[in-house]
């Protein structure tokens, strides 16, 4: 037996390269980093396993100002966040174009397919505004946001006006983490509720504490609202940051916060100024005063409406903003006007224009619908001056016959290049009256918040969904600057699995033998030197074992820092889809970096999904029938 383990142990040695590096300490995702990656200075040591657990026992108190996040050149690219794409040119040419081929688009311009999509099937083709047409500027409009926020805390919450102090780096958060209320936690989810990092404000908690207070909790989390809060909006950015923020201030004992309060009131009052700040137009008000300096300017935005409304389909625009800030938005970003020279002919551009939808409620309660008045801003009642009788909906054959918005043909512009009408509030049924269409099939709805313009429109009344993720652009050019990873990690976890079974083989018979329990003997029972020399051979492979676990997590972290030094893929959780991932998988038929994307497809294209496979299928498949990489 001894001899076959030695050939054991010679194969698997065979599987690995000779030049291959041996093992350092393999280490998970800190806020210590060194070289390019992030930097946070002053640190206290790692806080102990059991602090941040269920009990929400303070720990030891760290630096009262959080420490100020030195990203990389790589991550501080506009990448992260990309201005929208040029115009077509020879580079990047127009759907019509000869040269506009599908395979060599450049994959920052694709739009991806998760569910097979007609758009000739697709009557009316809809638009979210703040983050879907309009891309804001994070340099300077979440540090608006934060700046805002911090200021309602401290003149309606009664937080000291040492917060006014507190530095904001917009590059820190990323977009799909989850917040732990409860105890202050900031956490990163896999597809299948899998936490695989968690943060105690600036600090990562030790993988003892993790598991102990997620994976293997006697209950399993379900990681939503209200003891959890998602930030699945590019708007939840400031907001997370500054809960991070506060939770160290008070872990360094809360001098000067409000008396009393525990992590979850933190993030309470965090939403409560945010809310403030929307009522009281704070954030807006600064943003109308000089749009340029927080939107990115997109020249695209008009050919690619003109496009749709060419090809047929009715377009609309349904935003939560009210009408005065969207009309401030929507003249800089379609016709770039500012100030007194703003006016009312972006309207042109679309059939119908609805604002303060209040999504997505939108997509399920009714509330009363109003004209606006373009030039005064003033809602007229759409019921003509003649209220309904109040009778219950659920006496009406339908609910869609109590819609008191116009048809389809009263709401269309009078002439060619005529104005939209503008309504504020309704519901989908008024929508769905004033664009014509029967079924929520005939509708494609491009927005950016998952929840709020995806999931709801989709689950609710079966609209076909686009999502439009900025940040998938850095992820794109991060892939291809790290392509070979995943072949590699690939490569090393079947090395590891490969030894790994040798070795629980060789335990298996040395257990059996030492127990007397073997059918037949080959020299191992009652032989010390040859037990001696299984011994050897199990405790080499033991040391190959780790040292290719140790491989295979040092690149995984460095493939994952790559992106993000501190959060890693937006898209991706170690291995597995991130939570925020599998939710556009779930419900956003297309998914593209920005809207204007749109350009490079024809309005009529059918969208291909690709096949589902499983892993039985990926084995046995032939490398030609596999879905191609992106070029």
């Amino acid at each position: 037996m001894a001899r076959a383990v030695v050939r054991s142990l010679k194969l698997c040695m065979r599987l690995l390269p000779a030049d291959t590096p041996a093992a350092g300490g393999a280490r998970l995702a800190t806020t210590h980093r060194s070289g390019a990656s992030l930097q946070i200075s002053s640190r206290p040591a790692p806080r102990q396993p059991d602090r941040h657990v269920a009990s929400c026992h303070r720990p030891c108190a760290p630096p009262t100002q959080p420490p100020a996040a030195k990203l990389d050149a790589r991550t501080a690219m506009s990448a992260v966040f990309p201005p929208p794409p040029p115009l077509a040119s020879e580079a990047n040419p127009l759907w019509t174009d000869d040269a506009a081929e599908e395979p060599c688009m450049p994959p920052s311009r694709r739009i991806f397919c998760n569910r097979s999509l007609n758009m000739a099937a697709v009557r009316a083709v809809g638009f979210d505004m703040d983050y879907t047409l309009a891309q804001y500027k994070p340099e300077t409009f979440e540090v608006l946001a934060h700046d805002e926020t911090v200021k309602k805390l401290v003149s309606a919450f009664g937080y000291p006006k040492s917060l006014l102090d507190l530095e904001f780096d917009w590059r820190y958060m990323s977009r799909g983490l989850v917040i732990d209320k409860q105890r202050g936690n900031m956490l990163k989810v896999d597809r299948h509720k899998y936490v695989k990092l968690a943060y105690h404000g600036f600090s990562e908690l030790p993988r003892a504490a993790r598991l102990a207070t997620y994976n293997d909790a006697p209950q399993r989390h379900g990681y939503d609202e209200p003891a959890y809060a998602l930030i699945d909006t590019l708007f939840s950015l400031a907001e997370a940051h500054l809960f991070m923020q506060l939770v160290e201030l008070l872990d360094a004992g809360g001098s000067g916060l409000p008396l009393g309060k525990q992590y979850a009131d933190l993030y309470r009052d965090v939403r409560g100024a945010v809310d403030l700040c929307h009522r009281d137009g704070s954030i807006k008000r600064e943003v109308a005063a000089d749009p340029a300096r927080y939107i990115h300017a997109d020249p695209s935005l008009g050919p690619v409406l003109g496009a749709l409304r060419a090809s047929g389909k009715r377009v609309f625009l349904a935003t939560n903003s009210l009408w005065d800030y969207t009309h401030v938005v929507m003249n800089y970003l379609v016709e770039g006007r500012v100030g007194a020279a703003r006016s009312t002919s972006w309207l042109s551009r679309f059939d119908v224009v609805v604002t303060g939808c209040g999504k997505p409620r939108f997509f399920a309660e009714r509330k009363d619908l109003f004209e606006v008045h373009p030039p005064s801003g003033m809602l007229w009642n759409t019921e003509g001056g003649s209220p309904m009788v109040p009778i219950g909906e659920d006496d009406l054959p339908s609910a869609a016959l109590g819609s008191t918005a116009p048809s389809a043909r009263d709401v269309a512009p009078p002439r060619p290049g005529g104005e939209a009408r503008v309504f504020q509030g309704g519901s989908f049924h008024d929508l769905h009256k004033m664009l014509g269409v029967a079924a929520g099939s005939e509708v494609l709805y491009v927005g950016d918040h998952i929840y709020g313009d995806v999931l709801r429109s989709k689950k609710a009344l079966g609209w076909r969904t686009m999502l439009v993720i900025p940040e998938l652009e850095s992820e794109l050019q991060g892939l291809a600057e790290r392509g070979g990873d995943m072949a590699e990690l690939r490569r090393l976890r079947r090395m590891r699995d490969a030894v790994d079974d040798r070795l629980q083989r060789l335990q298996w018979r040395a257990a059996r033998h030492a127990g007397g329990t073997a059918e037949g003997h080959d020299g191992v029972a009652g032989d010390q030197a040859a037990a001696a020399e299984v011994q050897a051979a199990m405790d080499k492979l033991q040391q190959e074992r780790d040292r290719l676990r140790g491989l295979h997590q040092s690149l995984l972290q460095r493939h994952h820092e790559h992106f993000h030094p501190v959060w890693g893929q937006v898209l991706k959780t170690g291995y597995q889809n991130s939570r925020y991932a599998h939710q556009i998988e779930r419900f956003a038929c297309l998914y593209t970096s920005h809207v204007a994307n749109l350009m490079f497809y024809s309005p009529d294209k059918s969208y291909k999904a690709r096949p589902d496979t499983m892993c039985h299928e990926d084995e046995l498949a032939p490398a030609s029938e596999l879905p191609p990489p992106c070029p």
